[in-house]
């Protein structure tokens, strides 16, 4: 069984890629989708302040908060896929996952804000296509 990686940020963007496994005629049913969000870790000097357990239950409910419409997507086309939720370093953690799991593809939805802005900002996807181990796919809505 394949298995792709779908990268979401709770955004249009992501809910785009997802549309776009299920409408894909370049794609066979053959395939379950690992939906991943990366949650940023807490500074630690904030970390000092708040409760272990309660920061862990607040990056599981920003974590299942951004999963949520992408989920609602696969599963309303009966597309099989299982829900992770990371804590750190986004591209870092995405890359990770994909060796672990053996992703044959990774699929984000692009914001496309152009290199001068992504220089600035950062780009999530930027980074991955530099770091994957697969085909990146990257969706513009």
């Amino acid at each position: 069984m394949n298995k792709i990686l779908l990268a979401t940020d709770g955004s249009a963007f992501s809910d785009a890629a997802a549309r776009y496994l299920i409408q894909s005629p370049l794609l066979t049913r053959d395939f379950v989708v690992h939906v991943v969000h990366c949650e940023p870790d807490v500074p630690g000097d904030i970390k000092a302040f708040i409760d272990r357990a309660n920061l862990e239950a607040w990056h599981r409910e920003q974590n299942d908060k951004a999963m949520k419409s992408v989920a609602g997507i696969l599963g309303e086309a009966g597309i099989a896929f299982e829900c992770h939720g990371f804590t750190g370093f986004a591209p870092t953690r995405i890359v990770e996952y994909a060796g672990t799991i053996g992703a044959n593809l990774i699929v984000m939805g692009s914001h496309g804000r152009g290199g001068f802005l992504d220089a600035i900002v950062g780009s999530v996807a930027r980074r991955v296509l530099a770091h994957a181990h697969c085909p990146v796919l990257l969706v513009k809505s």
